[in-house]
């Protein structure tokens, strides 16, 4: 053999991804793609995350998210591995958008139809028309900034946030969502109506930036998408892309720790005491569970850890699952159902020490646009109701969970679902004890950190550890944050960062 010829054969890197959510999903297949070795690990017996499914006498419950924007993000995830999307799952659109009902008995029906929308908006206030239209104008320059240019740039050093400063100043980004609403809409139900896309990322629309308006031009530019046989299929969609590209998915792998050599990661052992090498680690679990429990041998997880404990948390959630015997066909497929009060309730989710007396619910209806979730002539619904995370009201959900779900019922049969509980054949709930203890949520909460400004970019946990080279994140507590666009936006950054730490030698 001419030895001047010879090149040795470099081992492929090897990437270990706790968490099978679709933050860590859309990481590990940019991995794999990229040729890292990636290894996706997933304490529980199904992938998805929160995005898990249960199934009950032929009834399939997503168990959120489900409100899927922005399908352009999901796709580039099979153009880059040279696949198409519609060979692993096929994307349905909803419409309208949201159905939007108040106690007085009115609706609003947010579809992608200027017409419709004009034509509602000039039945509640004429002058609102012109106003909305501004506000839609706003909303598209805050998406092309926010999301278009830095969704999915990572945010290492304080200089990156100050090169974005005059852009967040000139579209005054201190002001919240639903404070900016008010400066272009005067009616009250509407502003509810165009400031409440917050809470979907666990944002309170008073208190949150008004950059996350960019949600509204969000779904007006690509709409909003079911997946056919609901969200977990989306999810094995990926599942299969990763494992078509080489990956390796473990389940039931509860990890225990991520081990250290000196400042490196260098791999993760779980609690059944099997151990994965990497050089590289990266973490889609609760930021505070991440450095807190996993990191805790180390110093930098414990020290962090308790400086995150001290960051304000977003709200929970308490989610009622049911499959009734009859298909409700004056439902929509999402409505959103407003209470009596709106800032007051909000104030109360987000600071209250209790349980408020009335709610606000958003009801998940997907039979009306795949009947196949259900037996026929049946329907698969969830309801859920933002309340308090644990650290503000320690309330004792064994206790109050089956009160609230009687309650809820009482509400929904009254108002929206009539005959609700004759046609009940079974029910489920998931409560903030369920998001604590089955998720690892820090406070139940449902959201990570609320994305108030000052735990936003920069001032979020980072995509990349600052003292761990070697160790990232990704999903809804890092960069950019909640929703699904927000985590897989977050892959995206992680990826770029993980791969340029390959090239430079850091995972050495």
């Amino acid at each position: 053999m001419n030895q001047m010829n010879f090149k040795p054969r470099l081992e492929p890197k090897r990437a270990v991804v706790i968490g099978a959510g679709f933050g860590g999903l859309a990481l590990a297949i940019r991995l794999q793609a990229a040729g890292m070795q990636t290894t996706l690990l997933e304490q529980r017996d199904k992938p998805g995350g929160r995005a898990y499914v249960y199934e009950d006498q032929g009834f399939v419950f997503d168990a959120g998210p489900t409100v899927i924007t922005d399908p352009s993000a999901i796709e580039e995830l099979f153009t880059l591995c040279g696949k198409r999307m519609g060979d692993y799952v096929e994307m349905l659109p909803v419409t309208p958008f949201y159905r939007l009902c108040w106690e007085d008995g009115s609706h609003f029906d947010y579809a992608n139809d200027q017409e419709a929308l004009d034509r509602q908006i000039h039945a509640r206030n004429p002058q609102d028309v012109a106003g909305y239209r501004r506000f839609l104008a706003y909303s598209k320059a805050v998406f092309d900034e926010g999301y278009l240019k830095l969704g999915a740039v990572p945010f290492l050093s304080f200089r990156d946030m100050i090169q974005a400063g005059p852009q967040l100043a000139r579209l005054e980004a201190w002001k919240s969502v639903y404070g900016m609403v008010s400066r272009f809409v005067k009616d009250e139900q509407l502003r509810q109506a165009f400031s409440f896309h917050s809470l979907l990322v666990g944002g309170n629309p008073f208190a949150t930036s008004s950059i996350y308006t960019l949600i509204h031009a969000l779904e007006r530019r690509w709409g909003v998408w079911f997946p056919r046989g609901g969200t977990g299929a989306l999810v094995k969609g990926l599942v299969r892309l990763f494992e078509d590209m080489g990956g390796k998915l473990e389940l039931n792998a509860s990890v225990a720790r991520i081990e250290t050599a000196g400042n490196l990661a260098s791999g993760v052992r779980l609690e059944d005491g099997r151990w994965f090498m990497a050089d590289a680690v990266a973490s889609n679990a609760d930021v505070v569970h991440t450095y807190a429990d996993l990191l805790k041998n180390h110093g930098r997880g414990s020290s962090h850890g308790e400086a995150l404990k001290k960051k304000r948390f977003s709200n929970s959630l308490f989610v009622l699952y049911f499959g009734l015997d009859k298909h409700h066909e004056q439902l929509q497929h999402h409505t959103v159902c407003f209470g009596p009060r709106y800032r007051e309730l909000i104030k109360d989710i987000f600071h209250g020490q209790q349980l408020a007396d009335d709610f606000s619910l958003y009801l998940h209806a997907p039979c009306v646009t795949d009947p196949s979730l259900a037996p026929p002539g049946c329907g698969s619904h969830y309801v859920l109701a933002p309340v308090p995370h644990l650290g503000n009201a320690p309330i004792d959900w064994e206790t109050e969970g089956p009160r609230y779900r009687d309650r809820i019922f009482d509400y929904l049969e009254r108002r929206y679902m009539p005959g609700l509980r004759s046609q009940l054949v079974t029910s489920r709930i998931f409560t903030p004890h369920d998001f604590r203890d089955q998720l690892n949520a820090h406070l139940g909460s449902a959201f990570s950190l609320e994305p108030i400004l000052t735990q936003s970019a920069w001032f979020r946990p980072h995509n990349r550890d600052a003292e761990l080279p070697n160790l990232y994140l990704v999903g809804a507590g890092t960069h950019p944050g909640a929703g699904v666009p927000g985590v897989i936006g977050s892959a995206k950054a992680t990826a770029g960062l993980m791969l340029e730490g390959v090239h430079a030698g850091v995972h050495s």
